[in-house]
């Protein structure tokens, strides 16, 4: 079988569903959560373990930071026979309502960032399953944090979003940032909308959940504004959404 030359996996890992990652040092413990889990490799940004769900074989691997390296990963993991995909990940609040420690399902992703331009123009949206989408908010709901559901922004430039005015395309950041908060967007995050686009494009089934670390719009209104980065919830969230999907569809 051929081995993918970015992920270095083949189909002989027999596994039709992932949960994915951004960050190799969440693997292990997204594993921990499956049965019978066993590292299978690691290449790159890429770490990849292998646990069952059900009697599913069920794969674990991270797709590194950003939209380059996640649309690498739903590529090549489409050639090896996945076709359902949830992206288990963090983010920072945009919305007021939204706090550090509460979780995000995100429906939909804003596509500031260039790797979809490459796939789709931009007025195709970057929309995850429905199907997907409810089974993570329904095992989302089941952890007791806050759950919310909606639109998420997603960037290439993770400074660009924290420290705007020293670069020389500021002036448009920040215009831009105020215009998706206007609009209601919930969070912003890094890989959602290359997860999305490239696996409509292959018609493959992908959602996102996220974990709140901290919101910046309620620090800049001086709101109560609590840090978290424990990303256990969104994890047990992915996990049972996994599990509930191969049990409905045995």
């Amino acid at each position: 079988m051929e081995r993918m030359y970015h992920i270095g996996l083949d189909a002989s890992l027999g596994a039709r569903y992932a949960i994915l990652p951004g960050d190799p040092g969440r693997v292990k413990a997204i594993a921990s959560r499956l049965d019978g889990a066993r590292f299978v490799g690691t290449n790159r940004e890429y770490e990849s373990w292998l646990g069952f769900l059900e009697g599913e074989p069920v794969l674990v691997m991270s797709t590194g930071m950003g939209g380059p390296s996640t649309a690498i990963a739903v590529e090549e993991l489409h050639r090896i026979g996945l076709h359902t995909l949830i992206r288990v990940g963090s983010c920072g609040g945009m919305a007021q309502q939204v706090k550090g420690g509460d979780l995000v399902v995100a429906q939909a992703s804003v596509r500031m960032e260039g790797t979809t331009r490459e796939y789709v123009d931009v007025e195709y949206p970057a929309c995850a399953d429905w199907e997907v989408t409810g089974h993570l908010v329904r095992a989302a709901r089941a952890t007791g944090k806050a759950v919310h559901i909606g639109v998420v922004q997603s960037k290439d430039s993770y400074y660009g979003q924290h420290e705007p005015q020293r670069m020389p395309a500021g002036t448009e950041l920040m215009r831009r940032w105020e215009q998706w908060v206007a609009a209601g967007c919930l969070a912003s995050e890094m890989e959602s909308a290359a997860l999305f686009i490239v696996s409509s494009v292959l018609r493959m089934r992908a959602g996102c959940v996220l974990s709140v670390f901290w919101n910046q719009e309620r620090e800049k209104k001086g709101l109560p504004n609590p840090r978290c980065q424990d990303t256990s919830a969104a994890i047990d969230a992915a996990v049972e959404a996994v599990r509930a999907m191969i049990l409905d569809e045995k």
